[in-house]
């Protein structure tokens, strides 16, 4: 997986799911507090909003190729520079606003994903539009049941069929730069499935689909997918 979640590599470095010197087990982002506080009081947590669920589709576009770690530090910017992700506001940029972004060294200056988070707020506000809506749409893609607590990093999966499908429906409506693994990576840090592994306290405590989350839509998957 790309995006942030149970590590693989096995080191001991910030970001892995060493414990922290007070003994507390993560999935990820021990060694570094901007990591280890969105571990434990965002990630998995669901997030419901048009608005609030575009962002999170932007950030997870902006993080592609990336370390998630790197978005985290520049978010604050990201927010400043694209007017808070207020899909109404970036959607009438136009050239002059991609060529402000793209002279930003404080963003990811990349301009597919920049015309990419433009396109998806114009994309956004034809949904509040037109129906269902952002938020409706990606919460329809929620499995039905919860999956298996994932044991260890390797049993998380970086795409699932419910990711597949996301994805197809997203860019039916107009987003880009949402491939499989990055609408997984959403899917996770939104809610819609809880892959904190099954000894980590954040899955323990609340976070994960089941605190709160919208009732599944037309969309579900039909298997479980593991989270």
């Amino acid at each position: 997986m790309t995006s942030p979640g149970p590590s693989t590599t096995g080191t001991t470095a910030p970001g892995t799911t060493a414990p922290d010197a007070g003994g507390v087990f993560r999935c990820f982002g021990t060694g570094d507090p901007l990591y280890e506080r969105y571990h434990d009081t965002e990630w998995g947590r669901p997030v419901h909003g048009d608005a609030a669920l575009y962002e999170r589709l932007c950030l997870e576009a902006f993080q592609s190729g990336l370390s998630w770690i790197t978005v985290l530090r520049r978010r604050e910017t990201l927010r400043a520079a694209f007017d808070g992700f207020d899909p109404e506001r970036v959607a009438r940029y136009g050239p002059g606003e991609e060529a402000r972004l793209l002279a930003d060294p404080g963003i990811i200056r990349n301009r597919l994903k920049v015309r990419a988070a433009v396109e998806n707020a114009r994309a956004t506000l034809r949904l509040a539009e037109e129906g269902p809506g952002l938020s409706q749409l990606v919460w329809s893609f929620a499995p039905a049941e919860p999956g298996p607590a994932p044991l260890e990093p390797a049993d998380v999966p970086a795409t699932t069929t419910a990711s597949t499908a996301l994805t197809k429906a997203l860019k039916a409506a107009g987003f880009r730069f949402v491939g499989p693994t990055t609408a997984y990576a959403a899917m996770q840090a939104c809610g819609l499935v809880d892959d904190h592994l099954a000894r980590c306290p954040a899955r323990r405590a609340g976070a994960g689909r089941d605190a709160g989350r919208a009732v599944p839509g037309p969309g579900t998957a039909p298997e479980g997918v593991p989270g």
